[in-house]
């Protein structure tokens, strides 16, 4: 039996060709990998004395000869096959251990050039693979090191590896080449400016119990690169299996909490903030955001963008909640906080990073790709477009609720103060009823005057004007840009309201 090994990622290849040797069979390795065998005391034959040709081209022709391939693709039943590999002396090869060139690790750095992308593009690697793979009756093909182990385990017990095993890692080396030629494509074509395709390339987390509903099955998915702020990637801690819609809900209040640099917390229900604040410190930033709707926040996520401390535990303890997110707990607050054996506990990377990414949405029979809205303008006081000037702390408060509103579904409007959110108008068919329902929330919670509205959108008539001013409203942010925004400036300067316009909107499905 001959096993033919070339490997970039040499982890545990030593011990594997060691264990391949030990139970009696030929190693055949090319290049770097011959040399680390030898030099660990492995036996092993050069490919140059199995195709009585040397490597050339730097290396880049080694493995593309009959001797290789013959050996691979030659099927063990078919009298001419075996008449064919005699006559020209080609010997079978039962096994290939092969990994291809990092590609994306050499993509990956910056500054890249071009030519040593190309240099890390394996043709020999993936060849090989798809000739074992395709023969997967007779030939074992690994391309993964943590397969090495049950390989090595099934030739000892039985003298070969299981078909039934061979035909998984047949799969497995046709995904990891499929992936590879993605990969390469993706480069090459983003390199000669081609956009008429996409390859996106995610791998499982985990199965769900059920979708969005409990008579739709689902799956969780990531992308290959780790990525701050995901869900994908991050740590449980405590608690049960995650369900599609916590997933959901989990990743619009972590889309929040990347808004935030100072203290902030924010509970979400629905896809929507329920309450949202900052503070001095976790705990008053989880209180403000409790205090500004305490029976919506029931069932839902909380996010934060610092270390839950065990002060902030015991002060979210006593309400029932689905997930708390944030990028550490102390050991004492986990200790509080796994006393509730079904609260998920998520330790999320919060990392700030500059790398833009994109946004996959599904419709019917197609994909929407945009750039993900990570970027958020700061409202300034030159964007004052009224006699009236925002104040230093209505400043504060501009900024703050211009933050959240981004994220709350349209048409919304935000009111908020000191803050902290005191009511969300989100979803409503028009503007104008999304105002009415933050604005009576925050007059149930007893704020009348001095309040801030956030819109993301502008206002098509003065009408959310007139009404913010019934309501207390002493400032505004909007995007502007509407034909009749002069009539909303006139009513703002005749209620005494300052009002910004950022210039941008972040409209929200």
């Amino acid at each position: 039996m001959r096993a033919l090994v070339s490997v970039s990622d040499k982890t545990g290849v030593v011990n594997f060709a060691r264990g391949l040797r030990s139970l009696g069979w030929e190693v055949i390795a090319t290049g770097g990998t011959m040399k680390l065998l030898r030099e660990n005391g492995v036996e092993v034959v050069n490919i140059s004395d199995v195709t009585g040709f040397p490597e050339i081209c730097d290396g880049r022709v080694k493995t593309l000869h009959p001797k290789v391939h013959g050996g691979l693709l030659a099927r063990r039943d078919d009298p001419e096959h075996l008449k064919a590999l005699k006559e020209n002396g080609i010997g079978f090869i039962d096994l290939v251990c092969v990994n291809l060139y990092p590609f994306r690790q050499t993509i990956a750095k910056p500054g890249v050039k071009m030519e040593d992308a190309i240099e890390n593009i394996d043709i020999g690697g993936p060849s090989m693979l798809r000739s074992a793979a395709k023969n997967w009756a007779d030939v074992t093909v690994v391309c993964d090191p943590a397969d090495y182990g049950q390989v090595l385990s099934e030739i000892r017990a039985g003298g070969n590896t299981e078909k039934t095993t061979r035909l998984k890692l047949s799969a497995k080396a046709y995904t990891h080449t499929a992936e590879y030629d993605a990969m390469i494509a993706t480069y090459m074509r983003a390199q000669a400016g081609l956009d008429e395709k996409l390859f996106l390339e995610f791998d499982l987390v985990q199965p769900l119990r059920y979708g969005e509903n409990p008579h739709q099955s689902a799956k969780f998915y990531r992308e290959g690169s780790r990525t701050p702020y995901s869900l994908a990637f991050a740590r449980q801690l405590n608690g049960k299996e995650l369900s599609y819609n916590n997933i959901q809900d989990a990743n619009a209040a972590l889309c929040i909490v990347r808004e935030f640099d100072e203290p902030f917390c924010v509970g979400l229900k629905h896809m929507n903030p329920c309450g949202a604040a900052t503070g001095r410190d976790v705990a008053e930033a989880w209180t403000k955001a409790y205090e500004a709707d305490k029976v919506s926040i029931f069932g839902g996520i909380v996010a934060t963008n610092r270390e839950v401390t065990r002060e902030a535990a015991e002060l979210m303890k006593p309400i029932f909640l689905e997930i708390v997110m944030a990028p550490k707990f102390s050991d004492e607050a986990l200790e509080v906080l796994r006393t509730k054996k079904n609260l998920r506990l998520l330790e999320v990377d919060m990392t700030r990073g500059e790398e833009a990414r994109k946004q996959y949405v599904s419709v019917n029979g197609g994909l929407l790709v945009q750039d993900l809205d990570a970027e958020t303008r700061r409202v300034e006081p030159s964007m004052c477009v009224t006699k009236v000037r925002p104040a230093e702390a209505q400043m504060e408060d501009l900024n703050f609720g211009w933050r959240i509103v981004k994220h709350v579904k349209s048409n919304a409007i935000v009111v908020v103060r000191d803050g902290r959110t005191l009511g969300v108008g989100a979803g409503q068919m028009n503007r104008i009823g999304s105002a009415e329902i933050a604005l009576k929330q925050a007059h149930a919670a007893g704020f009348t005057e001095g309040l801030v509205l956030a819109s993301d959108g502008f206002f098509p008539f003065d009408d959310c004007v007139a009404l913010a001013a019934e309501y207390g409203v002493t400032a505004i942010v909007q995007p502007g840009g509407s034909v009749r925004d002069e009539d909303s400036i006139r009513k703002a300067d005749e209620k005494g309201i300052a009002m910004c316009f950022t210039g941008e909107r972040h409209f929200k499905h």
